[in-house]
């Protein structure tokens, strides 16, 4: 059912065209435009919202910016094929076996598509205070960066920033600038601190000015911001994972077996 629109709505303060954009995309999200389907000509869209061409446009172009949508002169415009991907927190928890490439990437491929992790910097850092906590840190001490952008198709998709405690990171190869085969995880099994224990904990947040660039993000739409940590033996809290992606572009799937 759609609400009546008008350009003023004491319930609603965004403008017309912000509204329209965000029914419309509450839509392409929820599968009810399928990824190629066609949007509702402009016509049917000014009917349906008492808008104006020109309102409608501006919606659209909204969700043209969003990626959600692909627009041509002189063509309909239709749902992104990838409008949005599920992505399984679960499948990359494993270290990976010997000799083969980090997880994310093997289950990247899966899917059709190439992805590419992209090392910006590794560096001792104060790091934020949940991260400091988790670590079980102390309030001044420090702890092991490594930053990272990855890719799918050539789209940044998640900004990405592990911690590692000193103690266990120095005289290791997470303290070189350079990438790990298998990633981390395989890296720290090899330590002797395999992963027995993820905990997540996922939340809707305004993004950054540095998530903003790096995600190349249209607007101040929410990032899904995954705070993670891996517990190994005697439950210690070996690695604490910021993990920051474009939250209409991108949902997150959990899978529970009752006990």
């Amino acid at each position: 059912m759609t609400v009546p629109t008008t350009d003023s709505d004491a319930s609603d303060p965004r403008s017309l065209h912000e509204r329209i954009a965000a029914d419309l995309r509450d839509e392409i999200m929820s599968g009810d435009l399928a990824p190629g389907a066609k949007l509702p000509s402009t016509a049917q869209l000014k009917a349906r919202f008492d808008a104006s061409n020109a309102t409608i446009q501006k919606a659209l172009q909204v969700l043209k910016d969003e990626r959600l949508v692909i627009g041509r002169a002189g063509a309909a415009v239709t749902v992104r094929e990838h409008r949005q991907r599920t992505m399984r927190p679960a499948a990359f928890m494993a270290p990976a076996r010997p000799g083969q490439p980090y997880r994310w990437l093997t289950e990247a491929a899966k899917r059709g598509t190439q992805a590419h992790s992209t090392l910006l910097d590794v560096a001792e850092v104060r790091p934020p205070a949940d991260v400091s906590s988790a670590l079980d840190l102390a309030e001044s001490e420090t702890a092991l960066l490594r930053h990272q952008l990855l890719s799918i198709d050539g789209e940044p998709v998640e900004l990405v920033k592990s911690y590692y405690p000193l103690a266990l990171a120095r005289g290791t190869a997470i303290m070189d600038k350079r990438k790990i085969r298998g990633g981390t995880p395989a890296l720290l099994a090899e330590l002797g601190h395999p992963p027995r224990l993820s905990v997540d904990r996922v939340s809707a947040r305004v993004p950054t000015q540095e998530q903003y660039q790096a995600l190349n993000l249209p607007s101040d739409l929410p990032v899904l911001r995954t705070l993670r940590v891996v517990y190994s033996d005697d439950e210690r809290s070996v690695e604490v994972t910021v993990m920051v992606k474009a939250g209409h572009l991108y949902e997150l799937q959990y899978e529970f077996m009752p006990e």
